[in-house]
């Protein structure tokens, strides 16, 4: 179906140069305030929109897409991951989703890196020192942290984000181990010198460091259940720049506070832009704002994916990062 000019009601401010070219190409409805769209509203915008861009913010349940308008032909995500989107009932009414894969993959493993760097180091504990004036002066065992080299490091989803930590993680001196729903290519182990487990289990209880790198679905909710964290080492650290539901959070502050894992370092949150008080009281963890992405040139790459998407759609062919729900 080609249509002329569109209807494009987007759900948060996005880069101005993303909101210029689409102010050019579409009948577009921008969100000026930058204010998240409550059910209602949002609602409302499925309603009328032929085309909806929302972010990861936004929960887009079967419900909504159930009550969407009949012109509603296209859900154009601004991010990669489509978890807040129900994309089988979008699927099942017609309407087509899409989203921005391999823009944000550098960017989210270099923050993964800093992360790995900045736990064992204790980085973000000795800066808080100085700030508060509380550094005694230099001493052989004052605030040691742990080297990285030699360590083990068990990367949870071998997809582009992990290879790239991988990569950054070699160099680094660590060895590679990974879990993954499917082994990736000989070739791809053999240059990154990593070794697959099978067994989730048996990685945990072998690793120095761990890095959560795999999408939150259905089958990921939880994976790093409380069970499965008990298997960590107290000596090991964890990492997670995926989505924060993967790891029972709950579970994970209790096991810091008990010292049962040495310390972790977060950008997402299982229930953003809540954090679980607990975790914000530990020394041993250093929590960010979900900046994984937020760097101005991955949100313009973001913001062209998504320009093309929808430009193609109204073109009436088929948008280059359609999304299924055999991929989810």
């Amino acid at each position: 179906m080609k249509v002329k000019r569109p209807l494009v009601i987007v759900t948060r401010k996005l880069p101005e140069p993303t909101e210029a070219r689409m102010r050019e190409l579409f009948d577009v409805r921008l969100n000026e305030s930058d204010r998240p769209l409550d059910r209602t509203t949002l609602a409302a915008a499925l309603a009328e929109a032929d085309v909806l861009v929302p972010t990861v913010t936004d929960r887009i349940d079967g419900s909504l897409i159930r009550e969407a308008g009949p012109r509603l032909k296209l859900i154009a995500n601004y991010g990669n991951g489509v978890d807040n989107i129900d994309v089988i009932a979008a699927h099942e009414r017609g309407i087509m989703v899409t989203n921005t894969p391999g823009v944000l993959t550098e960017d989210t493993a270099d923050m993964t890196m800093a992360l790995i760097l900045a736990v064992p180091r204790r980085l973000v504990e000795g800066a808080r020192t100085l700030e508060a004036g509380e550094w005694p002066g230099w001493s052989p065992t004052w605030m040691l942290g742990h080297r990285l080299g030699g360590k083990r490091l068990g990367i949870i989803g071998m997809g582009r984000i992990g290879q790239a930590v991988a990569r950054r993680a070699r160099a680094f001196g660590l060895e590679i181990h990974y879990h993954n729903r499917n082994r990736v290519a000989p070739v791809t182990e053999t240059e990154l010198e990593a070794t697959y487990w099978e067994s989730l289990d048996q990685m945990l209880l072998r690793m120095d460091i761990i890095s959560v790198n795999c999408p939150h679905t259905p089958a990921t909710y939880h994976l790093l259940s409380a069970r499965r964290l008990k298997l960590l080492s107290p000596s090991t650290y964890i990492v997670n720049t995926a989505r924060g539901e993967v790891v029972d959070e709950t579970a994970l502050a209790a096991l810091l506070e008990q010292g049962l894992i040495a310390g972790a370092g977060l950008d997402v949150f299982e229930n953003e832009p809540a954090v679980n008080p607990k975790l914000l009281s530990l020394r041993n963890v250093v929590l960010l704002p979900h900046l994984g992405s937020a760097t101005i040139e991955g949100r313009q790459e973001m913001g062209e994916r998504v320009v093309i998407n929808i430009k193609v759609f109204a073109d009436g062919e088929r948008p280059p990062n359609r999304v299924l729900p055999i991929d989810i």
